[in-house]
């Protein structure tokens, strides 16, 4: 889809601000564009150094992953970058699993989804890593699962050497071990006394290694 946004005309084009901007984060805005909501994450709002050297960076890793996602159900669409500094993204209507669970909880059939959906990006190489920030796992009024905000992730190709690999196992394990914790909350019938186990216990190296990657994803989502 060819988008007439700029970042001169966003603030005019858009319907709201979702997320305003601070010293840090981007702004977040909605924007209508030929009868599709759209998703605009732009750093153009913060500081020159920022936006430049940090702003960059992030989305051209976001959009590199949402590239490596494309065709995924419940990876939502992208429409491209802006100067740089700005990344388009489908607006996906619905509800937080948090406000799911509000409205009476969710059953195993959106889990069942969600496990294919984890697996599908798996297997592209890429990890979510803040699948435990509910926000970001939502549920469209069909039911189906949508995961969003993919500024923290981390691709296989980034860590193809030791004792990055391991790290990146690691954080394929988390997303993993999220799934398990949002089970355990709505449907714990469903998880098995292995996936318990695997949910409890953390030997010494996985708790090292646990470590490296909390520090690298803080980072991320610090300045995402």
């Amino acid at each position: 889809m060819h988008l007439s946004i700029t970042l001169e005309n966003l603030p005019q084009k858009a319907s709201r601000i979702i997320r305003p901007p601070s010293s840090t984060r981007p702004i977040i805005w909605l924007v209508e564009e030929k009868g599709k909501r759209l998703i605009v994450k732009d750093f153009s709002r913060n500081s020159f150094f920022y936006r430049n050297l940090f702003g960059r960076f992030l989305i051209w890793r976001e959009a590199k992953a949402y590239r490596r996602l494309a065709g995924i159900q419940g990876v939502p669409r992208y429409y491209g970058v802006l100067e740089g500094i700005a990344i388009v993204t489908e607006f996906v209507e619905g509800k937080t699993v948090k406000q799911a669970e509000e409205e009476g909880g969710l059953g195993q059939p959106f889990f069942q989804k969600l496990k294919e959906l984890l697996d599908a990006f798996h297997k592209r190489g890429i990890a979510h890593c803040d699948l435990k920030r509910t926000p970001n796992v939502l549920v469209s009024p069909d039911g189906n699962p949508f995961i969003l905000d993919w500024a923290a992730s981390v691709s296989a190709s980034e860590c193809r050497i030791y004792p990055l690999t391991k790290i990146y196992e690691r954080l394929v394990r988390d997303d993993e071990m999220a799934l398990i914790k949002m089970r355990l909350r709505h449907v714990p019938e469903t998880v098995s006394a292995r996936e318990k186990a695997m949910y409890n216990n953390r030997s010494t190296a996985e708790k090292l290694i646990r470590s490296v990657r909390d520090r690298l994803r803080r980072l991320l989502q610090r300045i995402a």
